[in-house]
């Protein structure tokens, strides 16, 4: 079985309000183990013999069916945590500034948010095909230019942002698990 981290799109905010306790009993319904939701902005560790691919389009269907909304979701093995996590070169916070990852199950849509960021001067460093960081200023993280074009309609299918310290504690769960 492979460990996996399940980051849903768009969770507890703009209105979808999920409590996490339900998210894990509908997801604990698929072909799944050890399931365990981390904080209430939505992220899951199990494990399972589906494939990334077919995991998300379980998971998916699963949330669109028992919450009725339009449920995205990007899906990543322990080890895609692990090599993401390990390649931000910037620190969990710091008194001036947040890390966050955007992650997206699209590297083209990377791509497009990369040339947004370095029109906008956000600082930013790209970790992976579908993982990119960059920072915020303290205060500022929705007023920053790469939360507001990642806020987007266009993008709700393929990206979900988590800060650095958010993404630490799924690696540690989906390490438990591996």
């Amino acid at each position: 079985m492979t460990a996996y981290a399940v980051f849903l799109r768009g969770v507890n905010v703009g209105g979808i309000n999920l409590r996490m306790a339900d998210v894990k009993e509908a997801l604990a319904e698929l072909p799944v183990t050890d399931v365990s939701t981390l904080l209430a902005s939505g992220n899951a560790v199990m494990r399972s013999d589906l494939s990334e691919s077919e995991l998300k389009d379980a998971v998916q269907v699963a949330l669109r069916a028992r919450f009725g909304y339009d449920a995205w979701v990007i899906v990543m093995t322990a080890d895609d945590v692990d090599a993401v996590v390990g390649a931000c070169p910037y620190p969990a916070d710091d008194e001036d500034t947040h890390t966050y990852v955007t992650l997206s199950s699209d590297p083209a849509v990377l791509d497009e948010l990369w040339s947004m960021a370095q029109q906008d001067g956000t600082e930013h460093t790209r970790l992976s095909p579908i993982a990119t960081a960059w920072l915020a200023r303290v205060g500022g993280t929705l007023e920053s230019p790469m939360s507001k074009a990642t806020a987007k309609a266009r993008y709700k299918a393929t990206t979900t942002t988590r800060n650095l310290r958010t993404m630490l504690k799924v690696q540690a769960a989906t390490r438990k698990l591996a």
